[in-house]
């Protein structure tokens, strides 16, 4: 594979490459819009296909709007400015970025950029006076993240991680009965997720380590990670870690196709999880003394079904970024702190997690995780 550079790998994509996704996202939401005060100016920084579902949450979002871009791709940046009636004002590139500084029309900016780029662009942001949102994972380690927290810190902004699933009926639906216990303790977790790749390009940047990280444990693996984290309430002291055998050896050169584990937590829970990119799955089963709970669909862009073992779950299907920015949006407008379930620390525990499965699977060995 050829050796790309940052900027090399910037200048061929633009980073336009499409984010690999599991589904579509819901159709939007047909709400009335009741709220008509002042919204959350966000510019969207890296235009590839998540920026495009974010875009469209934006459309109908009580307490945001799009009102800024920045992207390496000159046709698109035009696309962009006349689709959504960006000010040019509002446009900027990779190089020029900075200058962001002097416009008071921006108030956050939300990275959805190739994760070994969430750094760099959240640290910019931060030194230019915004409020950032930098998708998941946070970035590619743990070092990496607690820079970024340190950074939005000193420059007095907020900073939080797009965990779209918080806010999201049937997952916060999870997480009371789990954390409450509604059907007793939890004794086992299985939640994976995963989609077959097959065509695709071995230059796409999800496959290419130096830009992603990590193959799909990187992509998709955080969403195992946490709900069972949200699921339990507690942290994992242990994981051991299995990677699969690679297939397709063009397309996995440097990161691994599929990957499975097992975390210990503290009450005697274990969950077991895979990512892959070879198989698709996206299910979510949880058995505790006196009863399970599961959805699937369950940790993708949905529309979400479930069950527990009293019942059918039914919830009404929301669009998760419209959702997501609306909630983080109410609570920004109002100068509050930001929950720390959405915050960079959250996004620093998960890659702590990340990077210890990582070093059970490189090892064999089951990992202490502090």
């Amino acid at each position: 594979m050829e050796n790309l550079s940052r900027r090399t790998f910037l200048g061929k994509i633009g980073v336009s490459a499409s984010v690999i996704a599991v589904a579509k996202p819901p159709l939007k939401n047909v709400s009335k819009v009741v709220y008509e005060g002042e919204k959350l100016n966000i510019a969207l920084c890296g235009l590839g296909r998540y920026a495009g579902y974010l875009a469209d949450g934006l459309e109908i979002s009580q307490y945001c709007r799009l009102a800024g871009i920045v992207t390496g791709t000159p046709t698109k940046a035009e696309d962009w400015k006349k689709r959504y009636n960006i000010p040019q004002k509002n446009i900027y590139n990779y190089q020029n970025f900075d200058e962001i500084v002097n416009n008071k029309d921006i108030d956050l900016v939300y990275v959805v950029l190739p994760n070994s780029m969430h750094k760099e662009f959240v640290i910019r942001a931060a030194k230019a006076g915004k409020h950032v949102i930098v998708e998941k994972p946070m970035a590619i380690t743990a070092k990496d993240c607690q820079e970024m927290i340190d950074a939005c810190k000193k420059a007095g902004v907020q900073l939080a991680v797009g965990y779209r699933l918080h806010f999201e009926p049937y997952h916060k639906e999870l997480k009371r009965l789990g954390q409450e216990k509604v059907f007793g303790q939890v004794r086992l977790i299985e939640v994976s997720l995963g989609y077959r790749l097959g065509g695709e390009n071995p230059k796409d940047w999800h496959l290419v380590k130096e830009f992603s990280g990590g193959g799909p444990l990187m992509n998709l693996g955080v969403y195992c990670v946490q709900s069972s984290r949200y699921v339990l309430g507690e942290e994992p002291i242990s994981v051991s870690a299995q990677f699969a055998p690679v297939t397709n050896k063009t397309l996995f050169s440097e990161v691994e196709e599929s990957i499975t584990w097992q975390l210990v937590f503290p009450s005697g829970a274990v969950c077991t999880s895979t990512s892959s990119y070879n198989c698709g799955i996206d299910r979510f089963f949880a058995a505790a003394d006196d009863g399970f709970f599961e959805l699937s669909p369950a940790v993708s862009y949905g529309p979400f079904k479930g069950r527990t073992s009293k019942g059918e779950l039914d919830f009404p299907t929301i669009n998760q970024q419209t959702t997501q920015m609306d909630e983080i949006g109410k609570v920004l407008i109002e100068n509050k702190q930001l929950p720390t379930h959405i915050s960079g620390e959250e996004g620093l525990k998960d890659m702590k997690i990340l990077e210890a499965i990582y070093e059970a699977a490189n090892t064999g060995k089951k990992v202490t995780i502090n």
